[in-house]
């Protein structure tokens, strides 16, 4: 964990995502909360400033003593204090990916919720994210001044017994409830009220404290939020540790701008420190660069992260999601920190042993396939789905992906958040289309029925009605098809120019289908059609006709476009 400059105090750090929807009033209550604030904390963002609402994972702190439950679990780790790093997430639906990227750190929800307005569009959007990326929440019912004193009690007892009907089906059913004013009189009122219901928010944020699993292992991955320079020093990048650790003399690598740089001096919430681990908030000062070119992104290990052009994700719909999930649709893909545009492919396994490989074959998918049916409760079957993006993204293996339709109009109350996955298979090189997708066995099944026009002898017969006339017949050549009459044939190649064709019966007909064709040719030479041939080119309409069968499939990435018989 990260120790302070003084080594006689170490302070446990533990991230607190702070949710809601746009004006529940989140900032404020951030600010109450907090006594120390970070460089990127509360609506630095002029444009944020202007419309009173945050616009960047806004971050700030405050320090408690070590609550007792946590001094009995950290064994060997003597903590004197506990961190509260408190992590403002955007409400705003555009805004929806900075969630994404920030919730990947976060340790706690509190989710914010308007008193007033209750359960919001994006208040469901920042549920389900919570549920992807947090394992608990506490829910805050914020702006209880604005309800009458009289009525007060009962409103926020209502409001309770509602958001827990909510939260029922989540895995959050049965967290705890607790009612602020965070700002009484609202942002423009002056400083002087004292904030309501906020020293009991602090103990109930304490218990609920649990010691993070942490790992300074692996590879070094840090979302920077924010960047400066300083001069005569350095440029300082401040941001979460997100995976691994770092120490001062590493040298880390800056994807984004294809740089590496040497670690200065390492600070925590304003204290030098020699290092940092997963899950702590920390400023990093590096040999000189513009930090115009870096506002946002990630910090890794050399040559640890991967830029992907494309790649193969498990996926599952999200329940709340009213739309379909089409193959050759466009999502917004957030992964790592990154969110860009993507076409999608959905396939499924044709087996039940699920992990993804090259070497097994997948069915193509028109679309997602939801359980067993129609407003069945059955779990969705195991299916992947290929992403085509728009422009290379830079992000960790195996890390979490969700996909969104975040150009759906905002004040419709409908959920965005359109499936979820993980990576299982990156495309690194541009041309994957040609190097790496033919590796990708998704294939269509194919089905074709024509006719048998008529029998030359015992092993031929003429088809027709397979092909249009403009076919290349000499494709299909060598491929397989069935008579309706049981016999299986091959087709030798075309017989005239209007798209008709010849099949060799290897085992010959059978007596029955003779005579089937034999009596089906007596009874048109009795009709007393003049001039009869052999060679007859009309097709019989008096019997029923025999029915040829091709059944191939077709590999979506194959580009020779060969059909193939099992």
């Amino acid at each position: 964990m990260s120790e302070s400059s003084d080594t006689r105090t170490k302070t446990l750090n533990f991230n607190v995502g702070v949710l809601g929807h746009v004006d529940s009033g989140k900032t404020s209550l951030a600010r109450a909360l907090s006594s120390t604030a970070s460089t990127a904390a509360f609506d630095k963002n002029p444009q944020s400033r202007e419309r009173g609402i945050t616009l960047d994972l806004g971050f700030s702190s405050f320090t408690v003593d070590l609550p007792d439950h946590l001094r009995d679990s950290v064994g060997k780790q003597p903590y004197d204090s506990l961190q509260f790093t408190l992590v403002d997430c955007p409400g705003h639906a555009s805004l929806i990916r900075t969630i994404i990227g920030g919730a990947q750190i976060i340790d706690l929800m509190m989710l914010v919720v308007d008193v007033v307005k209750g359960v919001q569009t994006q208040t469901a959007e920042c549920l389900l994210i919570g549920e992807l990326t947090c394992p608990r929440m506490v829910v805050v019912l914020n702006k209880i001044d604005l309800l009458p004193p009289n009525k007060r009690q009962s409103a926020i007892e209502k409001m309770t017994k509602r958001l827990h009907k909510t939260l029922e089906s989540t895995r959050f059913k049965d967290c705890p409830v607790i009612a602020v004013a965070a700002k009484p009189g609202g942002p423009e009122a002056p400083d002087t009220e004292e904030p309501q219901g906020v020293p009991q928010l602090i103990e109930l944020l304490k218990k609920q404290t649990y010691l993070p699993k942490r790992d300074p292992g692996g590879d070094l991955l840090m979302a920077v939020d924010h960047c400066f320079s300083i001069r005569g020093q350095g440029t300082v990048m401040t941001g979460t540790i997100l995976q691994g650790s770092l120490a001062i003399n590493d040298t880390v690598e800056i994807p984004v701008l294809k740089v590496t740089k040497k670690i200065k001096s390492v600070q925590m919430f304003r204290k030098p420190v020699s290092g940092a681990m997963q899950g702590d908030r920390v400023g990093v000062c590096v040999t000189q660069f513009d930090p115009k070119l870096l506002e946002r992104g990630v910090v890794c290990t050399p040559e640890s992260l991967r830029t992907l052009f494309a790649a193969v994700i498990s996926v599952r719909k999200i329940g709340y999601f009213k739309g379909s999930l089409s193959t050759r649709a466009k999502f917004h893909i957030t992964v790592g920190h990154e969110t860009v545009m993507a076409k999608v492919t959905f396939f499924e396994p044709c087996s039940l042993e699920t992990p993804f490989t090259f070497d097994k074959e997948y069915f193509y998918q028109d679309e997602y396939v939801t359980g067993q049916g129609e407003g069945s409760l059955g779990p969705d079957p195991e299916q992947w789905a290929l992403l085509e993006f728009e422009r290379p993204v830079t992000c960790p293996s195996l890390c979490l992906v969700i996909g969104s339709k975040l150009d759906t109009d905002i004040h419709a109350n409908a959920c965005r958040l359109a499936f979820q996955g993980r990576l299982l298979q990156g495309f690194e090189d541009k041309n994957y289309a040609e190097t790496d997708l033919p590796r990708l066995r998704i294939y269509k099944t194919k089905h074709k029925e024509g006719q048998v026009e008529r029998v030359t002898d015992d092993y031929t017969v003429i088809g027709r009605s397979l092909f249009k006339k403009e076919t290349n017949l000499q494709l299909f050549v060598g491929l397989k098809v069935t008579l309706s009459t049981g016999e299986t044939g091959v087709i030798e190649g075309g017989f005239g120019q209007s798209g008709k064709f010849k099949i060799r019966i290897q085992e010959g007909l059978r007596p029955e289908t003779k005579q089937l064709f034999s009596s089906a040719s007596k009874k048109k030479g009795k009709s007393g059609s003049k001039g009869a041939t052999a060679n007859e080119e009309e097709p019989r309409t008096d019997f029923q006709p025999v029915s040829i069968h091709l059944h191939f499939k077709r590999y979506v990435f194959d580009p020779h476009k060969k059909m193939v018989q099992s």
